[in-house]
C-alpha cells in the first residue's frame, strides 16, 4: 500500500527567512542572551534550557513591545504559499513543527490556511516578572534530548509503515527528527548536521526549491 505523504516543517528560519527568537534577543539585547545561544547551538546546553533562559532575561513589563517586534519584523521564505496549494491538492498533511512560541508563531501563521491543530510549538507565560516558556510538547520516553518542542515524539506519532515522512529545516532543533524522516530539505546550520552523519538531504533556499523536488520525486 502507497504511504501517505506528510511533511514536518520547522518555522524560524525555514517558512521564516529570519530565526525569531535570535532576532527578538539581538533586538532587545538582554545580558547574557548571545553566550546562552552559543551553548545550544554548540549542544552544551539543550534548546528547553537554553530557550527557557533566553526569555527569562526579559521582563514582562515589555511584553507588548516584545511581541510587536516578533510580529512586524517576520519575513515569509519565497514559496511558502505555493508549498501550502500544492499540498491541498496533492493531500499532503503540511504540520508546522517549530520550537518558536505561541506568541509570535499563531500570529504569522494566522495568514495561512493551516488549521491550529497543525501548529505545534512552544507556549509562554507573561503572568510573572519576566517572560516564561511553556512546554506542552514535551520528549516522549524515546527522546532524551529536552528538546522542549519534541519533534521527533510528533514524528513518532505517524509511522513509517503508513507515512512517507519529509522534514523541512534549518537547524539544530531539527537534527533528530531529520534522523527519522525518509527525506530531508535542509538549508543552513541543518546541512552540516547532515552532512557530518551522513544523512541524504536536499538543499534548500525557499520554498520553490522544495516544491520542485517534491514534483519531481512523484514521476
Amino acid at each position: 500500500m502507497k504511504r501517505e505523504r506528510i511533511i514536518f516543517c520547522d518555522f524560524d528560519g525555514t517558512i521564516t527567512v529570519n530565526d525569531n527568537i535570535v532576532a527578538i534577543m539581538k533586538h532587545f539585547k538582554p545580558e547574557g542572551w548571545d553566550r546562552l545561544v552559543d551553548q545550544v547551538i554548540s549542544k552544551t546546553i539543550s534548546i528547553r534550557e537554553g530557550v527557557g533562559r533566553m526569555f527569562a532575561l526579559l521582563p514582562t513589563s515589555r511584553k507588548q513591545e516584545v511581541i510587536d517586534y516578533a510580529i512586524q519584523n517576520v519575513t515569509i521564505r519565497d514559496g511558502f504559499a505555493e508549498l501550502l496549494d500544492y499540498c491541498r491538492t496533492r493531500h499532503i498533511t503540511f504540520l508546522v513543527t517549530s520550537g518558536g512560541i505561541d506568541f509570535f508563531v499563531y500570529p504569522v501563521l494566522s495568514a495561512f490556511p493551516i488549521p491550529a491543530s497543525h501548529i505545534y510549538c512552544n507556549g509562554s507565560d507573561f503572568s510573572g516578572s519576566h517572560i516564561q516558556i511553556l512546554w506542552p510538547h514535551a520528549c516522549d520516553e524515546h527522546c532524551g534530548n529536552d528538546c522542549g518542542m519534541c519533534k521527533t515524539a510528533i514524528i513518532r506519532g505517524y509511522p513509517k509503515e503508513q507515512y512517507e515522512r519529509i522534514l523541512i529545516g534549518d537547524s539544530v532543533t531539527d537534527f533528530e527528527g531529520a534522523k527519522l524522516a525518509d527525506t530531508v530539505f535542509a538549508r543552513s546550520h541543518l546541512i552540516g548536521l547532515c552532512q557530518n552523519l551522513g544523512l541524504h538531504y536536499y538543499p534548500f533556499d525557499n520554498f520553490h526549491d522544495v516544491l520542485r523536488r517534491l514534483e519531481e520525486n512523484e514521476s
